[in-house]
């Protein structure tokens, strides 16, 4: 579900807010201390978007609506049901920044991240084309679906040459936003 989610703020959501980047504290038991005002403000416009009825309550009938806005509309039933099971309990807004915060506190620094596609750019361009990254991370390891591929290309498109910024992409995983030009 965190992909899900995480796809839908990356395309969807207001692109203005940074996260605080915690140098080694101890972690605090308030969600809330983890995020600035404004980028909390944001995550509850993403999931007041994706309550469609409005309850308070992530359900599964609201992802499956906002899934089918995002044009995913044959997800199965297990599917849906097994992204409400990643939560201990009923998806309300603090479980829903909850999941954020531990998903976001356990990303690899931007420079780990950057490091090991630099592994895959040998000349240091920044890039990497398109059809080989989608090669790996289609047959590698935690694998990408067609779907999940098609989500990256709209959230990070290539350019006219086929390449994909990587350096972007990691900004947008350690940071939760892209790099204002």
């Amino acid at each position: 579900m965190f992909k899900v989610f995480y796809l839908f703020i990356v395309t969807q959501a207001p692109k203005k807010a940074k996260r605080r980047q915690q140098q080694g504290e101890g972690g605090s038991s308030n969600v809330f201390s983890m995020f600035e005002q404004s980028q909390i403000q944001e995550y509850k416009e993403a999931f007041t978007i994706i309550d469609q009825n409005r309850d308070g309550i992530i359900s599964k009938d609201d992802l499956r609506d906002v899934l089918a806005t995002m044009g995913q509309l044959n997800v199965k039933n297990e599917e849906l049901e097994a992204m409400v099971k990643e939560a201990s309990g009923p998806i309300n807004f603090t479980v829903f920044l909850t999941m954020f915060g531990e998903k976001l506190k356990g990303a690899d620094p931007e420079d780990v991240i950057v490091s090991a596609f630099k592994v895959l750019d040998p000349e240091g361009t920044g890039a990497i084309k398109k059809e080989f990254l989608e090669e790996l991370l289609t047959t590698q390891c935690d694998r990408f679906t067609a779907e999940e591929m098609t989500n990256l290309w709209a959230a990070f498109p290539p350019d006219v040459a086929g390449n994909v910024d990587y350096k972007n992409i990691c900004y947008v995983i350690t940071h939760g936003e892209e790099k204002e030009e």
